[in-house]
């Protein structure tokens, strides 16, 4: 009985009656300024088919020679991913026909790959999961192919396609795990941490930009189950480009979910790909993966192989630099922050951004402070990622300054925020231009109490007769009057003068 349902079991009813085992399998863009075999341009966003040449368009006679960087930014990857580096490997063609892939073969690795037998720790709920990594292999990217007409944007249904060869040839890393298990309940937030983590570690190797909205890395996600006290893994399926860190939890989830339902039906799972849907969170079928494809690999001829020497390695490994685990340990210390915190830093991506205002001049609590509150409330609302908001570390750091100075309180330092954001230039330049100073003329602010008190006859008495918290309704009083400009303690302390208490 093949799959024929949609239903969807309870994730925890999944999960008492079935064991996830996960695969993932990564593909990172190298940021080289030039394609792989070919010197032609990278820059993501040119106009179609003008970042292309006769070797990236697989044409007659066009010889390929090897990115050395492309080459040394693996071999950094892999050691970074704890692997094995080969001393001696070779591309491969592999072989078939698809509209994108102009030479109707793509230049890969196949069974020597440069970097093998790796791991990468993540960490869930104060658990460590060791993910191993089975090999690490560079190659080609493919073109990229638009399905005009039909409901769906895919091929099925469609009018016509149209291909953009720019990307064709841009250096590709695969990272593949091995099977992840004994992750249980928590899958889905596992495949999260481990793409997050894996993206963090490229972007501390800056071998790429790992933006996941562009395509620079995205996932296939390979889901199976296999029911409680069994030995024998289930059928998986591979969900194909997930190109967000959330849609990689989710479509984990959702394939669990299915899946259980339909063996729980009496039905098998079929091996195929899938395509994960971001509005509803949901995998549809793609295409069969039952029968093994023959790509009828075979040596690239045109290249030599790839023998990296041990003293070259080494090089490259003593510019590894501090790997993101390590870092965020250290940051802990430095920053006298919880695990927990870091942890909430960690996944709203705050931390490179709370470390560059730490070294703008701001204290780590207030940097942490206004990037996981106003700041990241601000990029909620906006549904902006909380580094592509129109505000620097610097901004940021200069505004903790201000509060410090106490030319400006919260309050007003919120708005400070706001027209920076907002595109109405500096902090000081918003300060001036909206006049957000703090009241500090107590000539001003005596004027300001003296009109509050007359306006608040019986609070004052109060005041005066003892009560002296009843002095906290004249406080709010000259904030209101002030526009929050006024120094709230200040305010306090002559508003006790005047009615002549000692607070």
């Amino acid at each position: 009985m093949t799959e024929t349902t949609t239903t969807l079991m309870a994730y925890d009813e999944a999960l008492v009656r079935f064991e996830p085992v996960l695969g993932i399998e990564t593909h990172v863009e190298l940021g080289t300024a030039s394609k792989m075999f070919c010197g032609c341009p990278t820059v993501f966003g040119g106009a179609p088919n003008t970042q292309v040449c006769p070797v990236c368009l697989g044409l007659p006679g066009a010889l390929p020679v090897a990115n050395a960087q492309a080459i040394e930014s693996t071999i950094r990857i892999g050691l970074a991913l704890n692997c094995s580096i080969a001393e001696w490997c070779r591309f491969a063609r592999k072989n078939y026909f698809y509209p994108d892939m102009p030479k109707n073969f793509q230049i890969s690795q196949y069974d020597e790959p440069l970097c093998f037998d790796g791991y990468l720790d993540v960490e869930v709920d104060g658990k460590v999961h060791r993910v191993g990594i089975e090999r690490v292999h560079l190659e080609e990217d493919t073109g990229k192919s638009t399905h005009m007409g039909g409901a769906t944007g895919r091929i099925h249904g469609a009018d016509y396609s149209i291909v953009d060869y720019n990307r064709a040839g841009i250096p590709l890393v695969e990272i593949v795990t091995k099977p992840i298990e004994g992750t249980d309940s928590l899958a889905p937030e596992v495949a999260k941490a481990y793409a997050t983590e894996l993206r963090e570690l490229m972007r501390a190797l800056g071998v790429s930009d790992v933006r996941m909205e562009e395509g620079s890395m995205r996932c296939d996600v390979n889901v199976s189950l296999m029911p409680r006290g069994s030995s024998e893994w289930g059928t998986r399926t591979e969900t194909k480009n997930v190109n967000s860190l959330r849609s990689v939890e989710r479509s984990v989830r959702h394939e669990i979910e299915r899946q259980a339902a339909v063996l729980a039906a009496g039905g098998r799972i079929v091996q195929e790909t899938r395509h994960f849907h971001e509005d509803t969170g949901a995998t549809t079928s793609g295409r069969s993966k039952e029968e093994a494809q023959d790509y009828r690999y075979f040596p690239e001829p045109d290249l030599v192989p790839i023998a990296p020497a041990r003293s070259f390695v080494e090089e490259l490994k003593a510019t590894l630099p501090e790997l993101p685990s390590v870092k965020r340990a250290r940051l802990m210390a430095e920053w006298s922050v919880s695990a927990l915190d870091m942890e909430a830093m960690y996944n709203a991506d705050a931390v490179d951004l709370v470390e560059a205002t730490v070294a703008a001049g701001a204290p780590a609590a207030d940097a942490r402070k206004w990037w996981m509150g106003e700041l990241a409330r601000r990029a909620n609302e906006s549904g902006t990622a909380l580094a592509e908001l129109a505000i620097t570390p610097a901004q940021v750091a200069r505004v903790t300054e201000l509060v410090a100075s106490g030319a400006l309180n919260d309050k007003l330092a919120r708005q400070v925020f706001e027209g920076v954001l907002a595109g109405e230039g500096s902090p000081d330049e918003v300060v001036a231009a909206r006049g957000l100073q703090i009241v500090n003329d107590e000539g001003e602010l005596s004027a300001i109490i003296d009109q509050v008190i007359a306006d608040n006859a019986d609070a004052a008495d109060k005041v005066r007769n003892g009560k002296v918290a009843a002095v906290g309704a004249l406080v709010g009083g000259v904030m209101k009057a002030s526009r929050g400009k006024a120094d709230a303690g200040r305010a306090r302390e002559l508003l006790l003068e005047k009615l002549g208490v000692t607070g």
